[in-house]
């Protein structure tokens, strides 16, 4: 339908006659997301007529269809001017039933104290998506969002809203969601003055049906379990990622500790569940992977204490039940062979700070990930086994995915460079020994027990014969040099320094090498430093 011609009937057209001239021009760009940029004002036209509608006392199907026009423009963020403005936010927080300002408390109440019907739940449904596109594609409504106290309407949607139409809370998550992304000053507010993060806790603890049986241990959801619905799952990705927002502040009180392991056991046990395609669930995980990053590490030990479900003796009584789910996830990514930066450093990082402050997790992933030496014929980085996959990560051409991957091992082997170079070698370590100055040997310095696994019969007969830098051993190969007379390589020997030199004249390459502390220098500065004495020995 032509634009200038729903304008003009617009116009003059009574309720009854509006609604129709909108649900067909919505019925035509249902699935419009690109628009001509020609007819720019006229849709600016349309948004501000829509909004006319609206604001006067019109049917709820009369306003659902009007909403449902405006979602579709909201979709192009040129033409939202008259949305942005405070008349207008005002307008869709009155159809959402959320109220501005300091009258929320009374209003919100009053608004979700009786029955809704359908239509009327529809008309709140659709303002709510029209405020996430608003607010997700205009920066002047988010200040206006702001500036009418938006925040405390959504709080107080969600103290009201735990039997509330699925779609209505799903969209109040998901606007609480952008409005704290895009705002990082609201984000304070819903911490400090809103008590946001136990508002979503609760939120989130209610959508899993959480049933606690001790201080942070949730019951476990049992293999006979149901997998989660398709609606709570929906509602519990958008509670984690509101919560992800408000959890990334630094400054943290005492008080919040409490709360933070409340939410690592609500985390834990969505770890143990599953959702009803393989595909939902790696999202949930991936969800709870993130705000699990976010929680002070300290906290990640709820993770592994459930003293009413028991654990495994050998690694102190701990339950490593949620750990191994956080490693097959990690695989999982690893095999999908894309997408590393977003998809598998998150699990990373959480798995390393894990194993840098909790033994049992070390130990236990150590022994999935890093079990003791026996195929020592293939180089580390060629095979199948998670081992395998972590090392050829290590020469990954994004440094952010390579050092990620190279500091888990690092960890997983107690910061011990003779212990990292046994499972990986020389060749694929030497990215993060230059960036850690451990070049010459040594460890980091975080400190960690003295348990140590024992090397195996195969290992310890293989090592003479390992070569340090590719990590494995080596067919043997012809000596070169064996058939040449004396002359002859020190003619060899000459012209692979004339070579060295020419390049290093032309700034080509730079000659280095490696100081006492284990950093590198250029080589005339190395050759002029005192060697020094290390007396630390290292065993495995």
């Amino acid at each position: 339908m032509d634009l200038k011609t729903v304008l003009s009937q617009l116009e003059t057209a009574a309720e009854g006659d509006a609604e129709l001239l909108l649900q067909q021009y919505s019925r035509e760009n249902t699935q419009t997301f690109a628009f001509d940029q020609k007819e720019e004002t006229l849709r600016i036209k349309l948004c501000q007529s829509v909004l006319t509608v609206l604001g006067r006392q019109v049917h709820p199907s009369c306003q659902k269809t009007c909403l449902e026009t405006l979602r579709i423009l909201s979709r192009d963020k040129r033409v939202l001017a008259p949305v942005s403005t405070r008349e207008g936010m005002v307008i869709l927080l009155r159809m959402a039933r959320l109220r501005a300002g300091q009258e929320e408390n009374e209003d919100q109440r009053s608004s979700q104290g009786g029955a809704q019907s359908e239509e009327e739940e529809r008309v709140v449904v659709e303002a709510l998506k029209c405020l996430c596109n608003v607010v997700y594609n205009s920066p002047a409504a988010q200040q206006v969002s702001v500036d009418v106290q938006l925040a405390h309407g959504l709080c107080a949607s969600l103290h009201n809203g735990s039997t509330c139409h699925h779609e209505v809370g799903l969209f109040t998550l998901r606007l609480l969601f952008l409005l704290s992304a895009l705002r990082p000053d609201v984000r304070g507010v819903l911490r400090c003055e809103l008590h946001a993060v136990k508002l979503l806790t609760e939120v989130l603890e209610h959508t899993l049906d959480v049933r606690w049986v001790g201080p942070y241990e949730a019951a476990h959801p049992g293999p006979q379990a149901l997998p989660m619905p398709a609606e709570d799952n929906e509602r519990a990705m958008e509670a984690l990622k509101a919560l992800f927002n408000l959890t990334l502040s630094e400054a943290r009180g005492e008080e919040d500790n409490h709360q933070f392991r409340v939410i690592a056991a609500i985390l834990r046990h969505l770890l143990m569940q599953k959702t009803e395609t393989e595909d939902k669930t790696e999202e949930a995980h991936s969800h709870a992977v993130n705000l699990l990053n976010n929680l002070p590490v300290s906290c990640l030990d709820v993770l592994i204490d459930v003293p009413v479900r028991g654990g495994q003796d050998e690694y102190g009584g701990k339950n490593l039940e949620a750990v191994q789910v956080l490693i097959d996830f990690m695989e999982k990514r690893i095999d999908k062979g894309s997408n590393y930066k977003e998809g598998l450093t998150p699990v990373l990082s959480l798995l390393t700070e894990g194993s840098r402050c909790h033994r049992e997790i070390r130990r236990y992933i150590k022994a999935q990930v890093l079990p003791p030496l026996k195929d020592v014929k293939n180089r580390p980085e060629v095979g199948s086994t998670v081992r395998n996959k972590l090392v050829r990560l290590m020469t990954h051409v994004d440094m952010g995915v390579k050092q990620t991957a190279a500091e888990f091992l690092f960890v997983l082997c107690k910061e011990s460079v003779d212990n990292l170079l046994k499972y990986t070698g020389y060749g694929n370590a030497a990215g993060l020994l230059v960036a850690r100055g451990l070049l010459a040997g040594g460890r980091g310095e975080t400190q960690y027990s003295e348990d140590e696994d024992s090397d195996t019969e195969e290992y310890k007969s293989a090592k003479p014969f390992i070569n340090p830098i590719t990590g494995h051993v080596e067919e043997p190969m012809l000596n070169p040099l064996e058939e040449m007379t004396e002359e002859q390589k020190e003619y060899e020997a000459e012209k692979l320094a004339n070579m060295f030199d020419k390049l290093s004249r032309q700034n080509l390459i730079r000659p280095m090498g490696v100081r006492p502390d284990g950093t590198l220098a250029p080589l005339e500065e190395t050759l002029c430093d005192p060697p020094e004495e290390n007396s630390e020995s290292d065993s495995d």
